[in-house]
């Protein structure tokens, strides 16, 4: 009943801050985007979008952290211009460089087959970076996550490059110092990176993205010391040395299709899989926020919307700088 309560309180909390950043926001960072720049061009899109993106979730639970994960990799390089969704012959965009190379295919699929469902009732219209800025928002909400009002109207980005990539994304080996720099650069705060780690409280991770804390930490220490011990332990049944590149485990082991707090509660006890979660506790700079969002789901939610609008606006295309492809995977011209 209390978990209710406080999901109740979320979501109002979550709907006030959405409302006002909608109508304080979006032009400064966006270039006159709105939550309705569609309504008259595709009024229906948000239903399509969603029933598609429903129907791949319930095919496979990996659409949640797969698509959440692809948002944030689009628009942390370069903005949120559905770059990272080029495939290219020579195997040397985004998609391809060695940051984006665990990002899982069923995030691709999603937002393929949106677009086809769109293109269907509304063609040419609806850009793929929107139809991802939209997917995102619906797997989130459909783990019993926030819900928020997207703003609308990007354009697709006409470069996707590998080069581009390198050192724009936040690496599971990195501290708060290093991931606090990252964010920066792209005009977010040391609380929007601790707010936006919490979308590890869905998903996955294979053994080798995290192999090194268990097993070869430092020259003197083999087991990073922040590890609680039994959580070590189970990591270490589940991915001995050696252990075959397809195995993974889920980065929040109480409630990992849940979009909820947990995951700052695990960081309190040692249980933070990558060195870039757990530092956020260990540093006495995050630990407060770590410490706000554990005690307060409503207050993370809150956190959370505000981030996510943040990066929703990072470097729009608008005008001669975009187009709106036909092809999520490809270049009109």
């Amino acid at each position: 009943m209390e978990k209710r309560r406080r999901s109740v309180c979320a979501v109002a909390a979550v709907a006030l801050v959405a409302a006002m950043l909608s109508s304080l926001g979006g032009a400064a960072y966006g270039g006159g985007m709105s939550p309705g720049y569609y309504k008259t061009t595709c009024p229906q899109l948000e239903d399509i979008v969603l029933k598609e993106v429903t129907r791949k979730k319930n095919e496979t639970i990996v659409t949640i952290p797969a698509v959440l994960r692809l948002f944030f990799h689009d628009c942390l390089v370069n903005g949120c211009d559905g770059s990272v969704l080029i495939a290219s012959r020579n195997e040397d965009a985004e998609k391809n460089s060695p940051d984006d190379d665990s990002l899982a295919g069923d995030g691709y699929d999603t937002v393929n087959r949106v677009k086809a469902a769109v293109e269907q009732k509304c063609p040419g219209v609806v850009s793929c970076a929107d139809i991802l800025a939209l997917a995102a928002r619906d797997v989130v909400h459909l783990a019993s996550g926030p819900y928020w009002s997207v703003e609308l109207g990007r354009l697709d980005g006409l470069v996707s490059k590998a080069s581009d990539v390198e050192d724009k994304l936040p690496g599971p080996d990195m501290h708060v110092k290093e991931l606090t720099d990252i964010f920066y650069r792209s005009g977010l705060s040391q609380r929007d990176m601790v707010a936006l780690s919490g979308a590890h409280t869905v998903g996955f991770a294979h053994c080798s993205r995290f192999t090194k804390r268990l097993y070869n930490y430092s020259s003197t220490v083999k087991l990073d010391p922040s590890f609680n011990p039994e959580y070590a332990k189970r990591l270490m049944e589940a991915c001995p040395p050696n252990v075959g590149p397809t195995i993974a485990v889920n980065m929040d082991p109480f409630s990992p299709v849940v979009f909820d707090n947990i995951y700052y509660q695990n960081l309190r006890n040692g249980i933070g899989l990558f060195t870039s979660d757990q530092a956020l506790f260990t540093d006495g700079g995050s630990r407060k926020t770590v410490e706000e969002f554990a005690d307060s789901e409503p207050r993370f939610f809150q956190a959370f919307v505000e981030s996510m609008m943040k990066v929703g606006r990072l470097g729009v295309k608008t005008g001669s700088g975009g187009e709106i492809r036909r092809d999520c995977t490809a270049f009109n011209h």
